[in-house]
Protein backbone atom coordinates (compact mmCIF):
# COMPACT_ATOMS: atom_id res chain seq x y z
CA UNK A 1 0.00 0.00 0.00
CA UNK A 2 1.43 3.38 -0.99
CA UNK A 3 1.92 6.12 1.60
CA UNK A 4 -0.92 8.63 1.36
CA UNK A 5 1.15 11.58 0.14
CA UNK A 6 2.99 9.66 -2.56
CA UNK A 7 -0.22 7.96 -3.71
CA UNK A 8 -1.94 11.32 -3.96
CA UNK A 9 0.92 12.95 -5.85
CA UNK A 10 0.77 10.11 -8.38
CA UNK A 11 -2.97 10.58 -8.88
CA UNK A 12 -2.65 14.36 -9.06
CA UNK A 13 0.51 14.66 -11.12
CA UNK A 14 -1.26 16.24 -14.11
CA UNK A 15 -2.69 19.20 -12.23
CA UNK A 16 -1.02 19.52 -8.83
CA UNK A 17 2.60 20.08 -7.88
CA UNK A 18 4.33 17.26 -6.06
CA UNK A 19 4.96 19.48 -3.02
CA UNK A 20 1.31 20.48 -2.78
CA UNK A 21 0.22 16.88 -3.32
CA UNK A 22 2.38 15.73 -0.45
CA UNK A 23 0.90 18.41 1.78
CA UNK A 24 -2.62 17.35 0.90
CA UNK A 25 -1.69 13.70 1.43
CA UNK A 26 -0.17 14.42 4.82
CA UNK A 27 -3.24 16.38 5.88
CA UNK A 28 -5.60 13.65 4.71
CA UNK A 29 -3.55 10.96 6.43
CA UNK A 30 -3.82 12.94 9.66
CA UNK A 31 -7.57 13.36 9.05
CA UNK A 32 -7.37 17.15 8.96
CA UNK A 33 -10.73 18.70 8.10
CA UNK A 34 -11.29 19.49 4.39
CA UNK A 35 -11.73 23.16 5.35
CA UNK A 36 -8.19 23.21 6.73
CA UNK A 37 -6.80 21.47 3.68
CA UNK A 38 -8.11 24.19 1.39
CA UNK A 39 -5.88 26.66 3.22
CA UNK A 40 -2.78 24.56 2.52
CA UNK A 41 -2.98 24.57 -1.25
CA UNK A 42 -5.71 27.08 -2.04
CA UNK A 43 -3.49 28.85 -4.56
CA UNK A 44 -2.56 25.66 -6.36
CA UNK A 45 -5.75 23.78 -7.08
CA UNK A 46 -9.48 24.26 -6.91
CA UNK A 47 -11.30 23.26 -3.74
CA UNK A 48 -13.36 20.73 -5.67
CA UNK A 49 -10.28 18.88 -6.87
CA UNK A 50 -8.76 19.00 -3.39
CA UNK A 51 -11.83 17.37 -1.87
CA UNK A 52 -11.86 14.74 -4.61
CA UNK A 53 -8.24 13.88 -3.92
CA UNK A 54 -8.80 13.86 -0.18
CA UNK A 55 -11.61 11.36 -0.65
CA UNK A 56 -9.21 9.06 -2.50
CA UNK A 57 -6.50 9.56 0.09
CA UNK A 58 -8.78 9.08 3.06
CA UNK A 59 -10.08 5.80 1.63
CA UNK A 60 -6.56 4.47 1.16
CA UNK A 61 -5.53 5.70 4.60
CA UNK A 62 -8.56 3.94 6.07
CA UNK A 63 -7.74 0.73 4.24
CA UNK A 64 -4.12 0.89 5.40
CA UNK A 65 -5.17 1.44 8.99
CA UNK A 66 -7.67 -1.40 8.79
CA UNK A 67 -5.11 -3.79 7.40
CA UNK A 68 -2.48 -2.66 9.90
CA UNK A 69 -4.84 -3.43 12.76
CA UNK A 70 -5.42 -6.91 11.32
CA UNK A 71 -9.06 -6.56 10.36
CA UNK A 72 -11.15 -9.67 10.49
CA UNK A 73 -10.26 -12.33 7.93
CA UNK A 74 -13.75 -13.80 8.05
CA UNK A 75 -14.62 -15.15 4.58
CA UNK A 76 -17.04 -13.06 2.54
CA UNK A 77 -19.76 -14.75 0.50
CA UNK A 78 -21.02 -12.71 -2.42
CA UNK A 79 -24.13 -13.79 -4.28
CA UNK A 80 -26.69 -12.33 -6.62
CA UNK A 81 -28.40 -13.00 -9.94
CA UNK A 82 -26.38 -13.30 -13.12
CA UNK A 83 -26.13 -9.87 -14.72
CA UNK A 84 -25.86 -7.80 -11.54
CA UNK A 85 -22.18 -6.99 -12.08
CA UNK A 86 -20.51 -9.33 -9.57
CA UNK A 87 -17.64 -10.22 -11.91
CA UNK A 88 -16.97 -6.58 -12.82
CA UNK A 89 -16.88 -5.45 -9.19
CA UNK A 90 -14.76 -8.36 -7.99
CA UNK A 91 -12.29 -7.97 -10.85
CA UNK A 92 -11.77 -4.35 -9.82
CA UNK A 93 -11.48 -5.27 -6.14
CA UNK A 94 -8.81 -7.91 -6.78
CA UNK A 95 -6.89 -5.58 -9.08
CA UNK A 96 -6.86 -2.77 -6.52
CA UNK A 97 -6.18 -4.92 -3.44
CA UNK A 98 -4.33 -8.05 -4.64
CA UNK A 99 -2.70 -8.62 -1.24
CA UNK A 100 -5.92 -8.34 0.74
CA UNK A 101 -8.32 -10.75 -0.94
CA UNK A 102 -8.20 -14.15 -2.59
CA UNK A 103 -10.41 -16.77 -4.19
CA UNK A 104 -10.41 -20.31 -2.86
CA UNK A 105 -9.16 -23.07 -5.19
CA UNK A 106 -12.03 -25.44 -5.97
CA UNK A 107 -11.90 -29.21 -6.35
CA UNK A 108 -12.97 -30.99 -9.53
CA UNK A 109 -12.93 -34.47 -11.00
CA UNK A 110 -12.47 -33.30 -14.56
CA UNK A 111 -9.09 -33.68 -16.25
CA UNK A 112 -6.71 -30.70 -16.33
CA UNK A 113 -6.70 -28.66 -19.52
CA UNK A 114 -3.44 -27.59 -21.17
CA UNK A 115 -1.71 -25.02 -18.98
CA UNK A 116 -3.77 -25.75 -15.88
CA UNK A 117 -1.71 -26.44 -12.75
CA UNK A 118 -2.95 -28.62 -9.90
CA UNK A 119 -3.54 -26.51 -6.81
CA UNK A 120 -3.69 -23.31 -8.84
CA UNK A 121 -6.52 -23.67 -11.37
CA UNK A 122 -8.19 -26.46 -9.39
CA UNK A 123 -7.43 -29.25 -7.01
CA UNK A 124 -7.74 -32.12 -9.49
CA UNK A 125 -8.90 -35.35 -7.84
CA UNK A 126 -10.49 -38.60 -8.96
CA UNK A 127 -14.15 -39.39 -8.40
CA UNK A 128 -13.69 -41.74 -5.40
CA UNK A 129 -11.62 -39.10 -3.63
CA UNK A 130 -14.21 -36.42 -4.27
CA UNK A 131 -17.05 -38.64 -3.06
CA UNK A 132 -15.06 -39.46 0.06
CA UNK A 133 -14.71 -35.73 0.74
CA UNK A 134 -18.47 -35.34 0.33
CA UNK A 135 -19.04 -38.08 2.91
CA UNK A 136 -16.60 -36.35 5.25
CA UNK A 137 -18.58 -33.10 4.82
CA UNK A 138 -15.43 -31.37 3.64
CA UNK A 139 -17.24 -29.16 1.13
CA UNK A 140 -19.04 -25.91 1.72
CA UNK A 141 -20.93 -26.55 -1.48
CA UNK A 142 -20.61 -28.95 -4.38
CA UNK A 143 -22.43 -29.87 -7.57
CA UNK A 144 -22.10 -32.08 -10.63
CA UNK A 145 -21.95 -30.66 -14.16
CA UNK A 146 -21.50 -32.63 -17.36
CA UNK A 147 -20.44 -35.74 -15.51
CA UNK A 148 -17.83 -34.00 -13.34
CA UNK A 149 -17.93 -32.89 -9.73
CA UNK A 150 -17.02 -29.36 -8.65
CA UNK A 151 -16.85 -28.14 -5.07
CA UNK A 152 -15.48 -25.57 -2.64
CA UNK A 153 -13.83 -27.14 0.39
CA UNK A 154 -13.67 -25.62 3.83
CA UNK A 155 -9.90 -26.16 3.84
CA UNK A 156 -9.48 -24.25 0.57
CA UNK A 157 -11.18 -21.26 2.13
CA UNK A 158 -9.10 -21.51 5.29
CA UNK A 159 -5.91 -21.75 3.19
CA UNK A 160 -6.59 -18.28 1.79
CA UNK A 161 -6.75 -16.96 5.35
CA UNK A 162 -3.41 -18.53 6.26
CA UNK A 163 -1.83 -16.23 3.69
CA UNK A 164 -3.27 -13.20 5.44
CA UNK A 165 -6.01 -12.66 2.88
CA UNK A 166 -9.77 -12.54 3.18
CA UNK A 167 -11.35 -15.30 1.12
CA UNK A 168 -14.16 -14.23 -1.18
CA UNK A 169 -16.68 -16.78 -2.40
CA UNK A 170 -18.88 -16.06 -5.40
CA UNK A 171 -21.64 -18.65 -5.05
CA UNK A 172 -25.35 -19.04 -5.70
CA UNK A 173 -28.31 -19.19 -3.33
CA UNK A 174 -27.89 -22.90 -2.59
CA UNK A 175 -24.24 -22.27 -1.82
CA UNK A 176 -25.22 -19.53 0.64
CA UNK A 177 -27.59 -21.92 2.38
CA UNK A 178 -24.87 -24.56 2.57
CA UNK A 179 -22.26 -22.15 3.96
CA UNK A 180 -24.68 -20.99 6.65
CA UNK A 181 -24.85 -24.56 7.93
CA UNK A 182 -21.09 -24.66 8.51
CA UNK A 183 -18.85 -23.20 11.22
CA UNK A 184 -17.09 -20.97 8.68
CA UNK A 185 -18.46 -17.79 10.30
CA UNK A 186 -18.67 -16.02 6.96
CA UNK A 187 -20.16 -12.64 6.14
CA UNK A 188 -22.81 -12.45 3.43
CA UNK A 189 -23.33 -9.82 0.74
CA UNK A 190 -26.08 -9.81 -1.86
CA UNK A 191 -25.74 -7.81 -5.07
CA UNK A 192 -29.13 -6.90 -6.49
CA UNK A 193 -30.23 -5.26 -9.76
CA UNK A 194 -32.32 -2.06 -9.62
CA UNK A 195 -35.26 -4.14 -10.84
CA UNK A 196 -35.99 -7.41 -12.59
CA UNK A 197 -36.93 -5.47 -15.72
CA UNK A 198 -33.52 -3.80 -15.83
CA UNK A 199 -31.84 -7.14 -15.17
CA UNK A 200 -33.65 -8.66 -18.16
CA UNK A 201 -32.47 -5.76 -20.32
CA UNK A 202 -28.89 -6.31 -19.20
CA UNK A 203 -29.02 -10.03 -19.94
CA UNK A 204 -30.55 -9.50 -23.37
CA UNK A 205 -28.01 -6.77 -24.07
CA UNK A 206 -25.11 -9.18 -23.65
CA UNK A 207 -25.91 -10.68 -27.02
CA UNK A 208 -24.74 -14.08 -25.78
CA UNK A 209 -27.92 -15.35 -24.16
CA UNK A 210 -30.63 -17.25 -25.98
CA UNK A 211 -34.28 -16.52 -25.10
CA UNK A 212 -34.35 -19.83 -23.22
CA UNK A 213 -31.21 -18.90 -21.29
CA UNK A 214 -32.59 -15.49 -20.39
CA UNK A 215 -35.80 -17.07 -19.11
CA UNK A 216 -33.86 -19.58 -17.03
CA UNK A 217 -31.70 -16.87 -15.51
CA UNK A 218 -34.69 -14.64 -14.80
CA UNK A 219 -36.54 -17.49 -13.07
CA UNK A 220 -33.48 -18.06 -10.89
CA UNK A 221 -33.14 -14.32 -10.26
CA UNK A 222 -36.68 -14.16 -8.90
CA UNK A 223 -35.87 -16.96 -6.46
CA UNK A 224 -32.64 -15.30 -5.34
CA UNK A 225 -34.31 -11.91 -4.89
CA UNK A 226 -37.03 -13.52 -2.77
CA UNK A 227 -34.37 -15.30 -0.72
CA UNK A 228 -32.53 -12.02 -0.12
CA UNK A 229 -35.72 -10.49 1.25
CA UNK A 230 -35.67 -13.05 4.09
CA UNK A 231 -32.72 -11.28 5.68
CA UNK A 232 -30.23 -14.03 4.90
CA UNK A 233 -27.46 -11.53 4.08
CA UNK A 234 -25.55 -9.01 6.18
CA UNK A 235 -25.84 -6.38 3.46
CA UNK A 236 -27.65 -5.86 0.17
CA UNK A 237 -26.11 -3.58 -2.46
CA UNK A 238 -28.32 -2.43 -5.32
CA UNK A 239 -26.13 -1.95 -8.38
CA UNK A 240 -27.88 0.97 -10.05
CA UNK A 241 -24.58 2.83 -10.41
CA UNK A 242 -21.30 0.93 -10.79
CA UNK A 243 -19.13 3.48 -8.94
CA UNK A 244 -21.53 3.73 -6.01
CA UNK A 245 -21.84 -0.04 -5.87
CA UNK A 246 -18.06 -0.42 -5.79
CA UNK A 247 -17.73 2.13 -2.99
CA UNK A 248 -20.39 0.24 -1.03
CA UNK A 249 -18.49 -3.00 -1.67
CA UNK A 250 -15.25 -1.45 -0.41
CA UNK A 251 -16.99 -0.23 2.74
CA UNK A 252 -18.39 -3.69 3.41
CA UNK A 253 -15.28 -5.80 2.76
CA UNK A 254 -13.07 -3.57 4.93
CA UNK A 255 -15.64 -3.25 7.68
CA UNK A 256 -14.27 -5.02 10.75
CA UNK A 257 -16.74 -7.45 12.26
Amino acid sequence: MKRSGFYLSFVAEDFLSRTAALKVGQCAAQLIRPGDISLVVADTISRLKILSLVTICRRNSFVSATMASKASLRPIVISGPSGTGKSTLLKRLFAEYPDSFGFSVSHTTRKPRPGEEDGVAYHFVDRPTFEKLIQEKAFLENAEFSGNYYGTSIKAVEDVGTHGKTCILDIDMQGVISVKKTALNARFLFLAPPSLEILRTRLEGRGTESPESVKKRMDQAEKEMAFAETGAHDKIIVNDDLENAYNDLISFVFEEK
